[in-house]
């Protein structure tokens, strides 16, 4: 590979903003692309993912460089550790300065030590290590490694404005290859990544980048045209916008946050798409009490640990804390019982995280029916990276009596 060194240098730059500024890697690469408009499309894909590359295995690629600090400051230490991953994908290193510290050899006998222990092999924080196996016992290992595998790229047919077959041929008319995915009705996958947001089937809203678990969960709340559903932690609404399309834009949808500017984000969205049953609404003292059982429909997609979605989001491992995951998952305890009331009776809501872990997912679950007599499960599923290929999602199907 030949190296331009203004490129390496925008990935330790990215890295250093990432973990020494404690920044999401999705807005510190987006940054960086724009920085430079004379980066053409190889230049664009080197930064992005040699630096995604390198976040997904930091712990790794810190032992092979023998680099023991806690907290890499020195950008110095950045050229190593990006040297290292270099090293490890089998390039011969350039004659640069520096580069004069890291020796080859040494990185791949220390790479052959590190496959002995999986949470350095497989690049993981001690505690989620720890907890993965304390809740997934034997099926951990495999879904942590599917976790360090490159995520896909998924679309989501608008249906509202074409359907997956005449999308899939508008993509090949201009050189995007795609393929149908068995068991999600309108998803479209992308063997070869390319920039599908700069196409005019993107700008005229014909499409959404959404994995094929995720299009799952509005599936699974069996909506119908015509009725009153609630999406009680709709972010930026890709479920939300989905649900439209299941309703064909009849009925109302009722999307909520206690974040503003994703509602915003939303609107933006619902107008590309078409979409005209959406109200916004931020979520304030009494937005839930007043919306007391009024939703045929209520999903909860609510916050979590995110651990089933660390392809998509590899920095979040380095970032999460063992403190947090038990406040979110009395956050969800709270969220079910307390939103759960808007639900009518009779109506059904469907319960979801993006966390492979039980603790957030079943468990919360069962407690809440132990607790909740009015309440009936009906049916529950899990998506799994080890097994489907898809992000690691769960939803469970629960009525109201």
């Amino acid at each position: 590979m030949k190296y331009h060194r203004v490129l390496v240098e925008a990935v330790v730059f990215a890295l250093q903003q990432i973990f020494n500024e404690n920044r999401q890697a999705d807005k510190v690469i987006e940054q960086v692309l724009k920085s430079n408009k004379k980066w053409g499309s190889r230049d664009r894909a080197f930064i992005a993912e040699n630096t995604y590359e390198i976040v997904r295995w930091w712990r790794l690629l810190k032992f092979v460089a023998n680099i023991n600090c806690v907290r890499v400051e020195e950008e110095a230490l950045f050229w190593q550790i990006f040297a290292a991953w270099r090293v490890l994908q089998g390039d011969k290193l350039p004659d640069w300065q520096d580069f004069k510290a890291v020796n080859a050899k040494e990185v791949i006998t220390r790479n052959e030590e590190a496959q002995q222990l999986r949470k350095v092999r497989e690049s993981v924080p001690d505690w989620i290590d720890t907890i993965g196996e304390e809740e997934l016992g034997e099926n951990w290992e495999a879904e942590l490694h599917a976790m360090n595998t490159q995520a896909p790229v998924v679309l989501r047919t608008n249906t509202l404005k074409t359907n997956k077959l005449d999308l899939k041929a508008s993509f090949s008319e201009i050189g995007i290859e795609t393929e149908t995915l068995p068991n999600v009705t309108d998803a479209l996958v992308l063997p070869k990544r390319a920039n599908v947001f700069s196409t005019e089937l993107f700008k005229k809203g014909f499409f959404e980048v959404q994995d094929a678990g995720s299009q799952l969960i509005a599936e699974y709340l069996d909506v119908q045209a015509g009725m009153r559903v609630i999406d009680a932690c709709a972010g930026a609404g890709g479920k939300t916008l989905h649900l439209a399309t299941l309703m064909e834009n009849k009925g109302r949808i009722i999307a909520m946050d206690v974040e503003d500017y994703k509602l915003q984000e939303l609107q933006r969205r619902a107008k590309r798409n078409g979409i005209g049953n959406v109200e916004t609404r931020l979520i304030e003292a009494k937005t839930i009490k007043r919306q007391r059982e009024t939703a045929d429909r209520l999903l909860l997609d609510v916050p979590c640990s995110g651990l089933g979605v660390l392809r998509r989001n590899p920095d979040a491992k380095w970032k999460l804390k063992k403190d947090f995951l038990e406040k979110i998952k009395q956050t969800q305890a709270e969220i079910i019982t307390n939103y759960s009331k808007m639900l009518k009776k009779g109506g059904k809501m469907v319960y979801a995280t993006c966390s492979i872990l039980p603790s957030e997912s079943e468990e919360q679950v069962k407690k809440f029916l132990a607790q909740n007599p009015d309440f009936n499960f009906i049916s529950e599923k899990r998506t799994s990276p080890a097994k489907d290929g898809f992000d690691g999602f769960y939803m469970a199907l629960i009525e109201r009596k």
